[in-house]
């Protein structure tokens, strides 16, 4: 029979427990950081997690996705990994000394951050030396193990495999080939290995993500040797891959020393039948594949319950898509989710006041476990035969009927405005140099001007304030002078600092895609589906069940009320289509595209009324167009026409000297920075404190190159918002000399990484206090270079 297990479970438990212990640790509240409560918070949610799968009827109880922080972070930890210049010793790595790497501490900037493929996951990027050197880490995974262990489960730890740790990170102090360092770390994980084996563990779960990008042939080639390592220490592996497309890796796989293989046939669907076809005993290898020789003992496991994404899966067809290679495979057939559920909030059961409809079409974390287990049983003649089976099966069955037909999925409105858009609606009326020239003839800003992305920060008064409106418990008069006040105290700050372009800080939003998501028809929020982003930041991804259509403006009255309290221009801040798309739970009855379309459409009218009221600089952030971006290339053309697309359709209705500007943080902009452009944003601000800079090479890099040129206003962070680090002045002035060297000062814009949110206003008040100080000294530098040269 089918074994069911799932590939890991969020982490932040049901009522984001791990947030509130962390971040009470970090500021001294629990305990005066107490670390055996902190501990004891940490078990509690495993042991949920570890009841939840026992409770769903899973074969395999995973353990090991636990992570404090971030998984390649405790990876690092786990095998002696973690930067040389934090000073650490491999086996004496504390909790403290953990987060240290994560948050930054004084006179030590934090370790770098970016996506997980193409997720809204952000990892810590290990930093890889001629100095590394790996080491017996910390126990924290043993330790966990033996939990699981103590309660009779067959237990499943999983790890993150070593040629995706090696490959996700990035090379320092002189380093050219972080392979070399393959071998240092492989003895790691043979200990690793082995002391699980020695625990009586008999199956691991090791993730190499990194076979469903574009891999180059040295890393391809460097799975045979290192899994040969390997195997003679070890339990059981069963190496998972997800996110894509791996069949080109069949051979590799097949001939591979482990005792299984995962595959994402939610992502994937068409690979299913090539392994399964290839695991078949007796079968016809598959086209490609007559000469690979499978192991007829291999596991297969298969991803088919969506670990990214919250509809319900259609039992009925996933379960005919099984059933015939259930037979042919038996037990060596395992039934999983696709990926991590880390990706999906915990339990659905505490949405109590989303509507019901909606909530009828949605399954999360525990309501997946049960759907896996649910189909390892339909697969056997017996148990497909029981009551209880059946009627979850037609349950489900009305549920997918009900949302196939439900009326609120399309609105006539939103497909005929689709139809008419023409290629003029994606254009601005003139090219960039004759929009600067209205632009700076109005603006009249300084050389260097200074301003921030947009929020600031969010009080436990502001929180508290929205909590009770949302429960009826302030009026809405009431709820309306306290948002003002918090307008009123950011403009008057702000007018204080020095800015040049300022912001009304968004004390209205909970979040910066939730916010319009309340507002916009086809949306729908939860009340407690969130999800990690980084570390201790949670959000709630709303869920898009239907044609997205504005019904009215959003943000028209606080940016206009912000703009008459002062003479300097205030930026409207808006979220853009493709990081709205990214950052929610998208439909699958219509390619995404379509549904980015709509969110443009949406948005150009809310640009319009922007305009229209007197707020002519308008910020639309786009974090997540480079995230978006598929994981092979050859697919990249088509989602950046139609990403570029939805961008420019919301931002172009405008007159030329309205600013338009975009944010985009933690991205890797050489792939794609020719669409950047394309964006044709009159102002882009970009992180690049964490990597010193260094992402501005991209753009000093392409300009090289005749063909490509970056004519527009670059505002390049000089302030790590992630760290609780307040930054000096001199710090700040050595970040704005570097951007000068590579950006010509009549386009450079002075800001911080990103959004002030999660900061204190003791910390935003030093560190924009000395930003502005830091721009003014510079600008004075070179007015003064100018003045000489002349």
């Amino acid at each position: 029979m089918a074994q069911a297990h799932v590939l890991g479970l969020p982490r932040i438990g049901a009522q984001r427990e791990l947030k509130f212990a962390v971040e009470a640790f970090w500021h001294g509240g629990m305990a005066s950081g107490d670390v055996p409560a902190l501990l004891a918070t940490g078990r509690s949610i495993r042991a949920a997690n570890r009841r939840a799968q026992r409770d769903a009827g899973l074969d395999w109880i995973t353990v090991g996705d636990f992570h404090w922080y971030d998984q390649v972070l405790s990876t690092l930890a786990l095998v002696g990994g973690l930067p040389e210049r934090f000073g650490l010793g491999a086996a004496d790595v504390t909790l403290a000394d953990y987060f240290a790497a994560a948050r930054g501490r004084a006179g030590q900037s934090a370790m770098e951050m970016t996506k997980w493929f193409d997720t809204n996951y952000h990892y810590l990027v290990p930093e890889y030396s001629p100095r590394t050197r790996f080491g017996e880490g910390t126990a924290w995974l043993f330790d966990e193990v033996a939990e699981a262990l103590a309660e009779g489960a067959n237990v499943k730890p999983v790890l993150l495999g070593p040629v995706s740790l090696l490959y996700l990170g990035k090379e320092t102090g002189g380093l050219t080939d972080r392979l070399l360092l393959l071998p240092r770390l492989l003895a790691q994980y043979e200990r690793v290995l082995g002391r699980l084996k020695a625990q009586g563990v008999t199956w691991v779960q090791i993730d190499e993500p990194i076979l469903a990008l574009d891999l180059p042939a040295p890393w391809r080639d460097a799975f045979m040797p290192a899994y040969a390592r390997l195997s003679g220490a070890a339990p059981s592996l069963l190496l998972a891959t997800y996110f894509g497309d791996v069949s080109e890796h069949a051979p590799l796989l097949a001939a591979l020393p482990v005792g299984g293989v995962h595959v994402d046939v939610v992502r994937a669907p068409s690979q299913l039948a090539t392994f399964a076809a290839a695991f078949a005993q007796g079968s016809r290898p598959p086209q490609g594949l007559q000469d690979t020789q499978w192991p007829q003992a291999k596991v297969l496991s298969v991803g088919v319950v969506d670990g990214r994404n919250v509809w319900r899966t259609d039992l009925a067809r996933v379960r005919e898509q099984l059933l015939p290679f259930a037979q042919a495979l038996g037990d060596r057939l395992w039934i999983a989710s696709s990926c991590s559920l880390m990706h999906c909030p915990v339990d659905l059961a505490h949405e109590v006041r989303l509507d019901k409809e909606v909530r009828s079409w949605l399954a999360f974390a525990v309501q997946k476990l049960a759907e896996v287990a649910l189909l390892r049983r339909s697969l056997d003649t017996v148990e497909f035969a029981r009551a209880d089976v059946r009627a979850a099966f037609a349950a489900n069955a009305t549920a997918q009927a009900a949302r196939r037909t439900s009326p609120r999925i399309h609105n006539t409105v939103v497909q005929k405005r689709l139809a008419a858009l023409q290629d003029e609606h994606a254009r601005r009326a003139s090219p960039y140099p004759v929009r600067a020239k209205a632009q700076r003839a109005w603006l009249k800003l300084p050389l260097l001007p200074t301003t921030t992305i947009g929020s600031f920060p969010q009080t436990g008064a502001i929180r508290e304030a929205r909590a009770a409106f949302r429960r009826h418990a302030l009026s809405h008069l009431d709820y309306l002078e306290t948002m003002r006040a918090q307008i009123r105290l950011a403009i008057e700050k702000q007018e204080a600092y020095g800015l040049d372009v300022l912001v009304h800080g968004e004390a209205e939003r909970s979040d910066m895609v939730e916010y319009f998501a309340e507002q916009l028809w086809g949306f729908a929020t939860t009340g407690h589906g969130w999800v990690q982003s980084y570390g201790s930041r949670c959000v709630r991804p709303p869920v898009i069940y239907g044609d997205v259509y504005l019904p009215e403006p959003m943000t028209v009255t606080w940016s206009a009320y912000a703009q008459a309290l002062t003479d300097k221009p205030v930026k409207g801040m808006l979220t853009g289509p493709v990081t709205m798309l990214q950052w929610s739970f998208v439909r699958d009855d219509q390619p995404r595209e379509r549904t980015a379309l709509q969110i443009a459409l949406a948005l150009r009218e809310e640009v319009a009324a922007l305009e229209s009221a007197g707020v002519r600089v308008i910020q639309i952030d786009e974090p997540a167009l480079r995230e978006g971006l598929p994981l092979r290339e050859n697919d990249w053309p088509a989602y950046l026409e139609w990403a570029v697309r939805a961008f420019r359709v919301c931002s172009s209705g405008v007159a030329d000297d309205t600013q338009i500007h975009t944010h985009m943080c933690y991205s890797a902009f050489h792939d794609i920075l020719p669409s950047i452009a394309a964006l044709d944003a009159d102002v882009i601000s970009i992180e690049t404190t964490r990597s010193d800079m260094a992402l501005l090479d991209a753009f000093e890099a392409f300009e090289a190159f005749e063909a490509f040129e970056y004519p527009n206003g670059i505002g390049p962070g000089v302030y790590d918002i992630h760290s609780p680090h307040v930054p000096s002045q001199a710090e700040m002035e050595r970040l704005i000399e570097a951007a000068l060297a590579r950006i010509p000062a009549q386009r450079l814009w002075i800001n911080p990484d990103c959004g002030l949110k999660t900061r204190d206003w003791a910390q935003v008040d030093g560190a924009l206090t000395h930003m502005v100080a830091a721009a003014r000294a510079v600008r004075a530098r070179l007015v003064g270079a100018q003045a000489q040269a002349a």
